[in-house]
């Protein structure tokens, strides 16, 4: 397993994947900081980080893992490279889960960096415009700790686009079902029965209700990583026969 996870990762390097990694936590600093240096008054860093991981956990993160699990699949559909990694030596579904723990590995990368984007955005727009400067205490622990819920709770999301895009040679269902989950997140965002919906689940451990929290973490996390084992072994023997 660890040698085909380190396959995978050199594969990675070679891909765009770092260039998204990089790409998505930069336009939410970018936005963070702008919105700074247009403000009059000083805000806590809560209101602050917390517009940061909102952006990320609403839209930016579910349209991320929709491109970053086509383009992992892409590796491998592209070139039709399928039959010779199902000819190694390996057991096949180490194959899959490499690919999926890279996936998931990425996701958590980008919310520590979006995290420190928009902190250094935040310093310096202070530092620009002093009168804007953030107050109050940065509680880097309690924003680590909500990135890595938010992370939990798309596991489902994950799990549910990686198996998407690896079933399908075309990116499109993978890049289509992407879209329309994050569309109608967005649209259902005060329903009740929003909150059941994969994509929308990260952003409700931002929710002032301990339901939606609890539903997120418990269905985003645990029902993820069933759907993500069943994903892994499904594949592995659809691809044997």
């Amino acid at each position: 397993m660890l040698t085909v996870l380190s396959v995978e990762v050199r594969k990675l390097n070679r891909s765009l994947a770092l260039v998204l990694a990089a790409t998505a936590p930069a336009l939410i600093a970018v936005f963070v900081f702008s919105m700074l240096l247009r403000s009059k008054t000083p805000s806590e860093w809560d209101m602050w980080i917390g517009s940061g991981m909102a952006i990320w956990a609403y839209f930016m993160m579910p349209l991320c893992v929709a491109a970053l699990t086509a383009l992992v699949a892409h590796m491998e559909h592209g070139p039709r490279s399928w039959d010779h990694l199902r000819a190694l030596p390996v057991p096949r579904w180490t194959l899959y889960a490499a690919k999926a723990v890279c996936v998931i590995a990425l996701v958590l990368i980008m919310s520590a960096a979006v995290l420190g984007a928009t902190i250094g955005a935040v310093a310096l727009g202070g530092l620009i415009k002093p009168e804007a400067a953030a107050m109050g205490v940065l509680d880097l622990t309690g924003y680590a700790w909500s990135m890595a819920r938010m992370a939990a709770a798309a596991l489902l999301m994950i799990a549910i686009q990686f198996w998407t895009a690896i079933r399908f040679a075309s990116f499109v269902p993978g890049l289509a079902l992407g879209i329309g989950g994050t569309f109608f997140a967005v649209v259902a965002t005060s329903a009740r029965q929003g909150v059941f919906m994969p994509w929308q689940m990260p952003v409700n451990i931002l929710a002032t209700e301990a339901w939606r929290v609890q539903t997120a973490l418990t269905l985003g996390g645990g029902l993820g990583l069933v759907v993500l084992a069943a994903a892994v072994l499904h594949l592995a023997r659809r691809e044997g026969r």
